[in-house]
């Protein structure tokens, strides 16, 4: 039941990032231009290097640690507090790292110093110490506030085309401020540290072996934007950028599972339990793929639908882009499965860190032809592609300790609910006029041959339902 509700927070949060970009999106792109958008991607961009560089592996290195001594608070309050003196120290030195690079790039000067409050937000960052102890419902409703804050902001502040600056800024400091009111919830859970018992540098070779993978990751996911930026043009990276936050604020009530899951699989394993993460990696596979699959051949049917409705006619391109990048949620979702669920937490960083390596060399091979040749569509296949490599590579290392075949059993049935599905809902989504209350339509619609396809093939997911259901019945009797 604390699974589920951890999990119930982080789909509530992610509905909340999927609700608000519907109507902060359009109204953002309504009052400033293409190449605007493009400006706020390309710098932002710049600062998450580093942002990431100075954060290093700390997120899923501090949140590991924090649940695998949990049960001992002394323990626990040393590991916190080397751990963030260590993420203090990183980020310092990639700030310094940062003003340095300023004085060399004059080009959006003025843009990147505001994107660079996103670095000192880094400082007070603390979430992975809640999610560790599995406290999600602090950091989610922290989050849920500073998600309703910016969007008041965004709707009050924002109402000229000169506003990118402002808008910006209003991203940034909101990020900072709900970093700094996670801090007094620390009082009840940390003790303060002696100074001279603390062994700060003996976490930073265990969290630069998980920051690598990050790199790796930041590539294909990152790079992607300023390579359209350079080899295309600003206006293409910003419809790059929009594409993918669309496709992956979706793909969040997916992963949701897994950033819940991680922090439990890491203590089981610390018990040796290896049995009971067999037994919740199929219950994630069997709720994931489920999810997953529907998700993608819902995008595929209504993308284009959707961009028409909350996006300018200048926009149009997002909907083909979303069309070429829904594959990415079943892959990001697999991969979210083996490599944050068993891979970290049972702490196969090495096989970890080699499947997005190996992601993000094939990305980078096809990046450039593919740009050159097709533009921004052609950097879509390409994440595709990249994704599917790493999906592929965690899967043959899954196999090599556990069975593929139970952890992926009756996954056809969602295949074929989906395609049954796919076909009337891209019919309608091309036939009706493009307008809010067709794309409902056309979304209920799928929603409901989808759920009564899964009902009549009793997939897993409707078994995994009904067992729920028919045990808590008698757990009440």
């Amino acid at each position: 039941m604390k699974i589920l509700k951890n999990y119930i927070y982080n789909v509530g949060y992610n509905l909340l990032t999927i609700i608000l970009p519907i109507f902060t999106m359009p109204y953002v792109t309504g009052i400033l231009s293409p190449k605007s958008i493009g400006i706020n991607t390309a710098t932002n961009a710049t600062i998450t290097y580093f942002l990431l560089a100075g954060s290093l592996g700390i997120n899923v290195y501090g949140s590991r640690e924090i649940a695998a001594n949990r049960d001992d608070q002394k323990k626990t309050s040393q590991i916190f507090w080397e751990i963030e003196f260590l993420q203090f120290i990183t980020i310092t030195i990639s700030f310094a790292c940062f003003i340095i690079f300023l004085s060399f790039q004059k080009q959006y000067q003025n843009y990147l110093l505001i994107q660079s409050v996103a670095l000192i937000a880094g400082l007070f960052d603390i979430s992975w110490f809640f999610m560790g102890l599995e406290d999600f419902k602090k950091t989610v409703l922290r989050n849920f506030m500073v998600k309703i804050g910016s969007a008041i902001l965004i709707f009050t502040m924002i109402k000229d085309k000169n506003d990118l600056g402002l808008y910006i800024a209003i991203l940034s400091v909101s990020q900072l401020v709900g970093n700094v009111t996670m801090w007094p919830y620390l009082r009840k859970l940390v003790d303060f540290p002696e100074i001279k018992d603390l062994r700060i540098f003996r976490h930073l070779r265990p969290a630069i072996s998980l920051f690598i993978p990050q790199v790796a990751i930041m590539i294909y996911l990152t790079v992607n934007k300023t390579m359209i930026w350079k080899i295309d043009s600003v206006t293409a990276s910003g419809f790059y950028d929009y594409t993918d936050k669309i496709i992956k604020i979706t793909l969040a009530v997916v992963t949701s599972l897994g950033v819940v899951l991680l922090p439990r699989m890491t203590n089981l394993f610390s018990k040796n339990e290896h049995q009971k993460i067999e037994q919740y990696l199929k219950y994630s596979a069997t709720a994931m793929l489920c999810i997953s699959i529907a998700i993608t051949a819902g995008i595929a049917a209504v993308g284009q639908t959707f961009v028409d409705c909350f996006f300018k006619p200048a926009y149009h391109e997002i909907g083909i882009l979303m069309i070429i990048e829904a594959p990415v949620v079943v892959l990001i979702a697999m991969s979210n499965l083996i490599g944050r669920q068993f891979l970290i937490p049972t702490r196969r960083n090495k096989e970890f860190t080699l499947s997005v390596t190996y992601g993000a060399i094939s990305n980078i091979i096809l990046n450039v032809p593919a740009i050159m040749l097709w533009g921004v569509r052609g950097a879509m296949v390409a994440t595709v592609v990249a994704e599917f490599v790493v999906t592929y590579y965690q899967i043959m290392v899954y196999r090599k300790t556990l069975s593929v075949r139970k952890l992926f059993e009756g996954s056809w049935k969602y295949l074929v609910a989906a395609i049954i599905m796919f076909i009337p809902t891209f019919y309608l989504s091309n036939q009706l006029e493009s307008s809010y209350r067709n794309l409902i339509i056309e979304v209920i619609i799928g929603a409901a041959i989808y759920a009564v396809i899964n009902i009549v093939l009793r997939t897993p997911t409707v078994k995994v339902l009904r067992n729920f259901i028919q045990n808590n019945v008698k757990n009440k009797m």
